[in-house]
């Protein structure tokens, strides 16, 4: 059962993926929601011998994998560059959600021995994406049941969000918020490059064949490297190296400009979905599922909130605010159809800008967190 599990662990994103091209409601509901959901459907169909050793390997293997294949496409210099006003809500954005981590999980101390634990992974996820929350877990070595319980809190919780920042968002905080100086609008035609990125060619596939084996050398040399100066393979020093290489291989334009690297790092965390979902005990998820998703929605809600009460202060425009918004808590993924929705094209390059600096920082940011609430 061992190998055929691999296959269809690290197989069904790709399945996922093509129904998400041509099935509207797997479109809708997203491929990483498809693939949580099959992996707990598999991991809790009676007779199924499916082995946790596993799915624990192919899942502590996908997240250092993804890392850099995420972070080759950072542009460190360009980001630097960005306008005052987007730099200081991105800043704002981390601070609130490094605020309402602690907040909440200070104030729920009593209910949960992870409680810490929970509130670094949030703060990976809400400064940076899913690759950071899960590099925070597997560093703290977080329970498998708050592993899947947290992932699904934030699928659920951040659903809710974005259907408010793709509907009445720029109205309600346009309320308190200037408006965005001459914004250039928003055009139906795709970006020539996303023409390109949707087609498989051949120097694509070259391009994702390079940076998946020099993503692997990088967490074969932070592996090593941990276990030569600790003497142990310690998981969150083995991480931040991780996340150190990458950013420092992005300021070479040849990595910089890898094509595919940025998709064949979103697949890798597909795999992780589909690997994490089959741990998933659908029992212990009744039981503790509550707290759980009370955690995740009082540290979103406070986190918007703060940050969209000191963006008021320091009187940053609406749409900055909101792209910022989305770049921390989303990901550079969710751009395009939050720019779409605000009408506003000259904000998406600072948006995805800002976003790939999330996955950069959110790991430092998260294990920083925890660290500093330990009990």
């Amino acid at each position: 059962m061992g190998p055929l599990q691999v296959v269809i662990l690290v197989g069904f994103p790709g399945l996922a993926l093509l129904a998400a091209r041509y099935l509207k409601p797997v479109a809708w509901v997203g491929p990483v929601v498809v693939c949580y959901a099959v992996g707990i459907i598999l991991g809790n169909v009676p007779g199924l011998a499916l082995q946790t050793k596993v799915s624990l390997s192919v899942s502590e293997v996908a997240v250092p994998l993804a890392i850099p294949l995420l972070l080759f496409a950072t542009d460190v210099p360009r980001w630097l560059r960005l306008a005052r006003s987007t730099l200081l809500s991105f800043g704002l954005a981390c601070v609130s959600a490094m605020v309402a981590a602690s907040v909440v999980g200070l104030a729920v101390a009593d209910r949960s021995d992870e409680w810490w634990k929970m509130s670094g992974m949030l703060v990976g996820v809400y400064t940076g994406g899913t690759a950071n929350m899960n590099a925070v877990g597997l560093a703290l070595k977080v329970s498998e049941e708050t592993f899947i319980l947290l992932n699904t809190a934030d699928i659920v919780v951040c659903s809710a969000y974005l259907l408010f920042l793709v509907t009445v968002a720029q109205r309600v905080v346009l309320v308190f918020l200037p408006r965005f100086p001459n914004s250039t609008g928003w055009e139906d035609a795709e970006d020539a490059e996303a023409q390109q990125a949707s087609g498989l060619t051949w120097a694509r596939v070259r391009g994702m064949a390079l940076a998946f084996l020099l993503a692997a050398a990088i967490v074969g040399v932070s592996v090593g490297a941990t276990q030569w100066v600790l003497g142990s393979l310690e998981a969150p020093a083995v991480l931040l190296l991780i996340t150190t290489l990458a950013l420092a291989a992005s300021f070479r334009p040849a990595v910089r400009h890898l094509p595919g690297s940025y998709a064949l790092g979103d697949y890798a965390l597909l795999v992780f979905c589909v690997a994490v979902g089959t741990l998933a005990d659908a029992r212990q998820l009744h039981e503790t599922g509550l707290f759980v998703f009370g955690f995740c929605a009082a540290v979103v809600a406070l986190s918007v909130g703060l940050h969209f009460a000191l963006a008021a202060l320091f009187r940053i425009d609406a749409d900055t605010v909101l792209i910022t918004s989305t770049a921390t808590i989303f990901g550079p993924a969710f751009i395009g159809p939050v720019a779409r929705a605000l009408r506003n094209r000259e904000l998406v390059v600072s948006g995805l800008t800002t976003g790939l600096m999330g996955f950069a920082v959110g790991t430092y940011l998260g294990l920083a967190v925890a660290w500093l609430l330990r009990p």
